[in-house]
């Protein structure tokens, strides 16, 4: 008996190596299917809850100020204590809400080994502005053609 395979299309797939600060090759790599509705919808989610986190930030340094502060016994103070601390879960929230978007570990290919910080964040946010979201109109485009060419036929059949 012979061995028969299906092959598979990959179509609008944009796949992006990634390189270090150096220009070598991590062998990391991100990949988006175009073609997946939920990744605009993700995107969307990304944006929505990028702003919140920034609000919730602000909020907390609104706080944080608003609170008598204290000589620590170390090197901070407890209000420079609760601020860093703010920061601190406020990159967690943004490493998670990346990853949403990004894939799993999406952050930590993009970081390659570095801690995250407001430049990565910085540098992140450029990615996907920059080299990821200018693909999603015309991605876009080419799902509504596929979706207009498919129930082409119904439509003219239509009798309403």
């Amino acid at each position: 008996m012979e061995n028969n395979y299906i092959q598979l299309k990959k179509d609008n797939i944009l796949r992006l190596g990634i390189k270090d600060s150096e220009g070598n090759d991590t062998g990391n790599s991100l990949e988006f299917d175009f073609e997946d509705a939920s990744l605009f919808l993700r995107y969307n989610e990304m944006l929505e809850k990028e702003k919140k986190n920034r609000i919730w930030l602000n909020n907390q340094f609104l706080i944080i100020d608003r609170k008598q502060d204290h000589k620590g016994k170390k090197l901070l103070s407890s209000n420079e204590q609760a601020k860093l601390e703010s920061v601190n879960e406020f990159f967690n929230r943004e490493k998670e809400v990346f990853d949403m978007f990004l894939g799993e570990g999406g952050v930590d290919k993009l970081l390659n080994g570095r801690k995250i910080g407001w430049t990565s964040l910085t540098e992140i946010s450029d990615i996907i502005t920059n080299q990821i979201a200018p693909y999603f109109d015309k991605s876009m485009e080419n799902i509504t053609k596929k979706v207009k060419e498919l129930y082409k036929d119904s439509q003219e059949n239509d009798v309403i």
